[in-house]
């Protein structure tokens, strides 16, 4: 069976135990922008004097950026966590989980920050999307069913 590129069924669930008690289901994101992670390079390399290279595997953390419309119920959550750390002078980590059906693949992210915050939208004729990037720990593909 071949799998299917579309990204309309994607679900993403975050949690930040220490402010909800359940996952947040992300909800209304940008039209032609669900969330993006950019590449990221877990292996550094050093050519020796006499020209033979060696590597060697790195950790590495992976930033997860999402798009969401600016008329999102699920801004509230970013809103929420941001306002949180203000308060509280502090981190609160999360968790979260990224589904997507037709690619039959799950992916389950560790240990987040919340390092970049968006906290109001750009205003044109329309109020424009809202991004917000988390840092990961760890990203851990599985497969689905």
């Amino acid at each position: 069976m071949a799998l299917d590129l579309t990204g309309a069924n994607a679900s993403i669930a975050i949690l930040v135990p220490a402010l909800f008690s359940t996952p947040q289901v992300l909800q209304q994101f940008a039209a032609d922008n669900v969330f993006e992670v950019p590449e990221i390079t877990p292996t550094e390399t050093v050519m020796g004097v006499d020209g033979v290279l060696s590597g060697g595997m790195v950790f590495v953390p992976i930033e997860q950026e999402f798009m969401l419309q600016a008329n999102s119920p699920s801004i509230d959550l970013f809103d929420n966590w941001w306002l949180q750390q203000i308060a509280g002078q502090t981190t609160y980590p999360a968790s979260g989980t990224t589904i997507m059906p037709g690619l039959k693949k799950m992916w389950q992210m560790v240990n987040g920050f919340l390092i970049n915050y968006k906290p109001l939208p750009q205003v044109q004729r329309l109020a424009q999307p809202q991004r917000f990037r988390i840092r990961w720990n760890g990203v851990a593909p599985q497969p689905t069913a």
